[in-house]
């Protein structure tokens, strides 16, 4: 029986190895017709077998490459170090932030900014154009990858002057922008000057704070729309302590004492345990009204837009937005994550419905690459720049191409406008 079996092994074997040798034989004898160009013939190709890269393939072969190769900015873009070149001119600024010693749980979000930018890498500038935008943000303004703040990782106090320095220098650069019809941000300044405009990579939420203090040097007090699973209002979680109370969960009560928040602000996508009702009574005395979560299965995207826009209404605005705004089943790489949190398809179409309105500056904070997988966070993170950056560039919400069904019933790119929310 035992000989039987082995004869039975040897000749299913014998059988399973034909087509590996069939395969092998034919890719060696037709491999050259069919438009592979065998290594040997390659090497000889008009004599260039010893040629350098440049003479033999050109400046611009291999450019597929850069997706997934060369030194990393966000969405491939140019890259300086706008805190130390001071003839960095941009009209949008990418500005890493990697600080995470304030956080109250999860640490990592330090290596935030280059997880949100190895998650841009199939981004470019050139195939920047989206149906549902209907534009592509880098043909109307010049964006540029700033780097990263220096952060010290010891000391909390410095970290937060050093990010608050950092925000200020960079806002004094010069726009790109020498249209005045497209000036965005010099009817909001105090100096009546055109600045250009920001968005930072945290960091866990505490940098907030350094950035409203700059900004308010600027602009003065300035409305926040704040996506967020948490209402991170809370007052000194200790205050007899003696310990620095500046953390991710203070940080906007700390603004509102400094009187660098305007009374119409707001929350969306609320969703986390607190204290009590105090809470929230303290949360609207210090100038915020929320969205939550579930709201968007009662109401619908279009309500939670219009909520929003008629809190904010024409004011300089700030966007921040923390990653556990979407359900950690599809962005769990963030340091206090929540169950039942939005899409980010439908975080998307929110954020397309705020377009037109007064942003000064926005952020994405709370990514924590350790706890990622699959890079879904920091693509989920790298994305939703790019669409706060089509936001930040449209001034009125966008016309998205036609759909299938409105072109199959004869419309046209320009005849039919389809309910965007």
């Amino acid at each position: 029986m035992t000989n039987r079996l082995s004869s039975i092994a040897g000749i299913l074997l014998a059988l399973t190895s034909i087509p590996l040798v069939v395969a092998h034989h034919h890719h060696s004898d037709e491999g050259h017709h069919d438009g592979q160009i065998p290594l040997d013939d390659l090497r000889q190709t008009g004599n260039k077998g010893n040629l350098l890269w440049k003479d033999k393939y050109g400046d611009d072969a291999g450019r597929r490459d850069d997706l997934f190769s060369g030194l990393m900015s966000f969405a491939h873009l140019p890259y300086t170090s706008c805190i130390k070149n001071e003839t960095a001119s941009f009209d949008i600024g990418i500005l890493g932030m990697p600080f995470d010693t304030a956080v109250t749980y999860r640490p990592g979000a330090r290596f935030g900014p280059q997880g949100i930018r190895s998650g841009s890498r199939r981004q470019t500038a050139s195939w920047g154009y989206t149906a549902e935008w209907n534009s592509n943000p880098y043909d109307s303004t010049n964006v540029l990858d700033c780097g990263d703040v220096p952060v010290n990782p010891f000391n909390n106090t410095l970290a937060i002057d050093q990010m608050e320095t950092a925000y200020r220098t960079v806002l004094t650069r010069t726009p790109s922008n020498k249209d005045p019809e497209k000036d965005v941000t010099k009817k909001f300044a105090m100096d009546g000057k055109e600045h250009p405009r920001i968005v930072s990579l945290g960091g866990d939420h505490t940098i907030v704070l350094p950035i409203l203090r700059a900004l308010n040097e600027v602009y003065g007090p300035v409305a926040v729309i704040h996506f967020d699973s948490h209402l991170d209002t809370w007052r000194n979680l200790d205050p007899d302590s003696g310990l620095d109370q500046i953390t991710h969960g203070t940080y906007f009560y700390i603004a509102y004492t400094e009187g660098l928040i305007a009374k119409n602000s707001i929350h969306a996508g609320i969703r986390c345990k607190m204290a009590g009702v105090d809470d929230l009574n303290n949360d609207a005395e210090y100038g915020f009204r929320f969205v939550t979560a579930d709201d968007i299965d009662a109401y619908g995207t279009a309500a939670i837009v219009k909520r929003i826009r008629d809190r904010i209404g024409d004011s300089p605005v700030y966007l921040s937005f923390d990653i556990d705004t979407i359900d950690p089943g599809l962005a769990p790489a963030t340091g206090t994550p929540e169950v039942g949190g939005w899409t980010t398809r439908e975080v998307k179409r929110i954020i397309r419905g705020l377009s037109g309105l007064n942003f000064v500056g926005a952020d994405i904070v709370e990514v924590s690459p350790p706890f990622d997988h699959a890079e879904v966070t920091g693509i989920a993170a790298a994305q939703l720049i790019h669409d706060i950056l089509e936001m930040m560039v449209t001034k009125e919400q966008p016309t998205p191409y036609p759909n299938w069904l409105e072109l199959e019933q004869g419309g046209s790119q320009t005849d039919h406008v389809r309910d965007e929310l």
